[in-house]
């Protein structure tokens, strides 16, 4: 006499190795390293004060707020403020080079509106 057995496919092993190629598969795609805010702390330039603190400009050209500041316009002060980390490592810039392939640095610098005769 023949048993017939029934195999079940093993639906957790296979649900695991889905979810681990969809997750590798979003990290890839989304690159949320170069989306999350990162901690700089620099030496920024006081462009002004006022009664909250002073205002300074960091070096990628940021306006920021300094609290508790008595220094003066022209000052140096020390400064720690959030920027997204694309802004930094040239992520944002190399985005937008693929998206527009076209515009070279000469297309970027032409303003105004010019007309074919």
């Amino acid at each position: 006499m023949q048993q017939i057995t029934n195999k079940k496919t093993p639906q957790l092993k296979f649900l695991l190795i889905i979810t681990a190629a969809v997750s590798v598969t979003l990290i890839f795609t989304i690159t949320p390293w170069n989306i999350v805010p990162t901690l700089v702390t620099e030496d920024v330039a006081v462009i002004a004060v006022t009664d909250y603190g002073c205002i300074g400009e960091s070096s990628v050209g940021r306006s920021v707020v300094v609290p508790n500041c008595d220094a003066n316009v022209g000052d140096i002060v020390s400064a720690t403020f959030n920027i997204p980390a694309g802004e930094i490592n040239g992520y944002l810039e190399e985005l937008e080079r693929r998206q527009n392939p076209m515009v070279d640095a000469w297309d970027m610098n032409v303003s105004g509106m010019g007309f074919s005769p």
